[in-house]
């Protein structure tokens, strides 16, 4: 990524990217704000590990230089669909998808992938942390709420050498987090972002290199109706 006319060196910008639609979009939203970006992925044991295949072609498709992917393995905690033997809720209305915490959540994920940021981050010498949570069309992930957020940033500005002896502190910033799904859509498109290239499943049907969904789980059905609700065409194959 080439520097700014004028300027000496981009800042530097942790971002959380998983892969799917959301972290795609927020990566673009770094991007368009002229960071230095530094990907984070994580290869955790996770059931729809392709998504780390999607999540290479988007920091190679937006020139990224630097994009970790760190190996840790939450299966030998479980709890989750994602992580154990535990089937992945399928055909679910949007009542039920919209009611409790589903068995897709993986505990603390979000805490243990901030975490691993906020140590890249000081490493790297970045003060910003994006990562792609939203309140609103969230399946009802306890660490994807406002108030998660700001705890976590709250600490980070206590845990860290680089916060107590510099300043400005350190920023988690999750630009979507009062966005639809349609809204996340329409703004990544705007964007750039090709959502041909996101994997969104929770149990993906397709082999190495296949970005195809299995289009009824929780995930696949928000995603296919944030695109339904922006009127814009879904690049995305869709088994059933």
């Amino acid at each position: 990524m080439a520097e700014k006319a004028g300027s000496e060196k981009k800042q530097r910008a942790i971002v959380l990217l998983s892969g799917g639609l959301d972290s795609a979009t927020v990566f673009a939203v770094a991007y368009q704000e002229g960071y230095q970006i530094v990907a984070l992925s994580f290869d955790y044991g996770q059931r729809h590990v392709r998504e780390l295949e999607a999540a290479r072609a988007i920091a190679q498709g937006w020139g990224v230089q630097h994009h970790a992917i760190v190996n840790l393995d939450l299966r030998a905690f479980g709890g989750s669909a994602l992580t154990d033997n535990i089937e992945v809720p399928k055909g679910r209305s949007d009542k039920e998808i919209g009611e409790g915490i589903p068995v897709t959540y993986v505990p603390a994920r979000n805490t243990i992938f901030l975490s691993h940021a906020l140590a890249l981050a000081e490493v790297e010498g970045a003060r910003d942390i994006f990562i792609g949570v939203n309140a609103l069309d969230y399946s009802g992930y306890p660490d994807c709420r406002p108030e998660y957020i700001s705890a976590f940033q709250t600490m980070a500005n206590l845990a860290t050498k680089a916060c107590i002896e510099e300043t400005p502190g350190l920023l988690i910033r999750s630009p979507l987090q009062d966005f639809t799904k349609a809204k996340i859509v329409e703004l990544g498109t705007h964007l750039g972002v090709d959502f041909a290239n996101t994997l969104s499943c929770y149990d993906p049907p397709g082999g190495r290199g296949d970005f195809s969904h299995c289009g009824i789980c929780d995930a696949c059905q928000l995603r296919r109706k944030g695109f339904e609700e922006a009127s814009i065409h879904d690049p995305t194959r869709y088994k059933n």
